[in-house]
This record gives C-alpha cells, structure tokens and sequence, in this order.
C-alpha cells in the first residue's frame, strides 16, 4: 500500500483544563498541526476507560492519544497518573492482539504549552503514518 497518500485519523482525549486549553491556545496562535487530529474534551484525563481506548481503534482510528496535565498537576490529583496505567495496559493488550501498541500514546501538558500541542499533533501524525492503516476491521485484525 501506497503509505505517502495516507492520512490517519487520530482521536485525542484531552483533559479540559490542561491539554485541551493547550489545543485551543495553538488554534488561537495560528500554529500549523495536523487537522487529522480530532478532539474529545474530557473534565479529566482520568475519565478515559480502557474501552474507550480500545473501541476508538476498533472504530477505524488509526491511532488514539491521551493528554492530560503535567505529572503532579493534575486538577483531580492523580486522575492522569490512573490513565498513564490505562494507557500502558491498552498497549499491552493491543500487543497481544498484533497490534501496534504505538498506535496509543499518552501526554502530558499545562495550559501554556501550545507549541508542544503542535508538536505532539505532528509526532503523532507521523508516528501512525509510519505504521499505516489500523490493521483493526470490526474488531478484528486482518490477520486473524
């Protein structure tokens, strides 16, 4: 497959009061990132579920990250350090099905760091356009 035409589509869960504000102040610089990054706001990074993770890979995402606050800072105490967890046992389980844990990747931001949102959309973008299309089809992988 022809790789260079390829544009993923990557779900970002950002947390409202960290990475979310971080998106929104690259919008409001005029900061050039990828406009395949589509963005679901959440109260807290510590709201994602495993499943919420998973089902956006099995609904055709090709990649899917999680951005919350810096380690430490997180506005509901330690709901970023559970989903850091969340995040590494999604990685584990996408492994064990074949398929690429790299296509899940986890953030960390304060509200000041727009030009890192930027570049965390750029990162992500061409860390799945290496990969290619998500192998995933209703729930299972094409080699299965």
């Amino acid at each position: 497959m022809n790789t260079d035409r390829f544009e993923p589509q990557i779900v970002a869960f950002c947390c409202k009061y960290c990475a979310y504000a971080a998106a929104d102040l690259a919008g409001s610089m005029r900061l050039d990132y990828p406009a395949n990054i589509k963005i679901i706001q959440l109260p807290c990074s510590g709201r994602v579920d495993m499943l919420h993770l998973l089902k956006a890979i099995e609904e055709g995402a090709d990649g899917v990250c999680v951005a919350g606050c810096l380690e430490g800072e997180c506005h509901f105490v330690e709901g970023n350090l559970k989903t850091k967890k969340k995040v590494l046992a999604v990685k584990k389980i996408l492994e064990e099905a074949g398929v690429e844990p790299e296509r899940v990747e986890m953030f960390n931001l304060s509200s000041a760091m727009g030009p890192r949102f930027a570049e965390i959309a750029e990162e992500m973008t061409e860390q799945i356009r290496r990969l290619g299309p998500t192998p995933v089809v209703d729930g299972l992988t094409d080699a299965a």
